[in-house]
């Protein structure tokens, strides 16, 4: 007999798994992203579908990307932007179109080949971001080249799916479609920049008015989540779209005030973004085309990590440090998922095994990025600093 559980009961459940995968992430020394999406592949007959899962995953989603974003106001990325396109050209060369001539080169199509080549394309951003801050490397020197690099991907990546739905549905994507959706993008950036320099200008004297920090909370993630919808709304990401909510605020003197604010929020539902993204993987009756995946995921690790090494070098970076930034790359995740959706069948299947595959290496890559880096370039040199002698 099939019993309902109650939604609140299932709330909560997950809720304390969670914590205790946490626990138990810490105890191994395990990523507990890799934790938290095996527990959404376990649960996926129980949970899959779920629309307050689903909402909660887009809270933690959309509140990480804000926070990001905070850290990056109008000035810096401007100069970011400068520095990063041959990086991120480069990126699309050999992620995307490297996998697009294997695939064709394995007797795909073309249409399914530019499918696969965008689930290789871009790097997951939630993962690599949520990794940045759980191993403390958020001041590395790489992490600028890294979040620059994931920004220029999400700006990419919602073209590549639209020109996917507008020939996967039967439609004519035409280049007044593109230049449609690239003056989406634009818009969309220039009303941040414009509502950062007046209406945001003064919004920390705002906060400091406010004392009730219920508020201060509806406020702070109000703003995260309706520029997030705003994107939404217009056909692109709500990763974007929380990102240039966050650089709308980064203009104030003390962003410290926002992320104390909306931390804890971010925490509680961060990973049941990653615990849904594990239940939309679907493996289906075996592994289709062995060989194609086995060359995949062997050439997309390749890629990244060449991206690193070559796109941190023209980025400013020293080579110990663009190799560490390359092999800090290598995962994918909810823009793959997005892409993969749109295939059917076999691709799809395809798709799906791939995604957790190279979501699990590139987290322990990610991982051993530090050790592996040392093993091949020595141990970094303590600088010695010169003391004056006052005469």
């Amino acid at each position: 007999m099939h019993v309902e559980v109650p939604t609140l009961l299932g709330a909560g459940l997950v809720l304390l798994l969670i914590f205790w995968l946490g626990f138990l992430s810490i105890k191994i020394k395990f990523p507990n992203v890799i934790l938290y999406i095996l527990l959404g592949i376990v649960l996926a007959d129980a949970i899959h579908g779920n629309e307050i899962l689903h909402f909660a995953s887009e809270i933690g989603i959309v509140l990480l990307f804000f926070l990001l974003g905070l850290e990056f106001n109008i000035k810096r990325l401007g100069g970011i932007a400068k520095k990063i396109w041959p990086a991120g050209l480069l990126d699309v060369a050999l992620s995307l179109g490297i996998s697009l001539l294997i695939c064709l080169g394995f007797g795909l199509d073309l249409l399914t080949s530019f499918l696969i080549g965008g689930v290789t394309y871009a790097t997951s951003s939630s993962i690599t971001a949520k990794l940045l801050d759980d191993t403390s490397r958020m001041a590395n020197s790489e992490t600028e080249f890294i979040l620059a690099l994931l920004i220029f991907e999400d700006l990419v990546a919602p073209v590549i799916v639209a020109v996917l739905m507008g020939v996967t549905s039967g439609g004519e994507f035409q280049t007044v479609d593109l230049l449609i959706l690239v003056g989406k993008i634009i818009g969309l950036t220039v009303g941040a920049i414009i509502l950062g320099k007046t209406l945001f200008k003064r919004f920390e004297e705002l906060l400091e008015k406010i004392d009730d920090e219920d508020f201060k909370i509806a406020l702070l993630i109000g703003i995260a989540l309706s520029y997030g919808g705003l994107a939404l709304y217009l056909g692109l990401s709500e990763v974007l779209g929380a990102f240039l909510a966050g650089m709308m605020l980064a203009e104030i003197g003390k962003i410290e005030r926002v992320e104390q604010t909306v931390l804890p929020v971010k925490d509680l539902m961060l990973p049941l973004f990653f615990i849904y993204f594990g239940t939309t993987i679907e493996f289906g009756d075996g592994v289709p085309k062995v060989g194609l995946l086995i060359t995949l995921i062997g050439w997309s690790l390749v890629a990244k990590i060449l991206v690193g090494m070559i796109g941190g070098r023209l980025y400013g970076l020293s080579k110990r440090v663009s190799f560490r930034a390359g092999l800090s790359i290598c995962s994918r995740g909810e823009f793959s998922v997005v892409i993969a959706a749109l295939a059917t069948g076999v691709i799809k299947v395809f798709s799906g095994i791939y995604i957790v595959i190279a979501a699990f290496i590139g987290m322990m890559l990610f991982e051993r990025a530090p050790q592996i880096t040392n093993l091949i370039y020595g141990k970094p040199k303590k600088k010695k600093k010169n003391l004056k002698v006052p005469g």
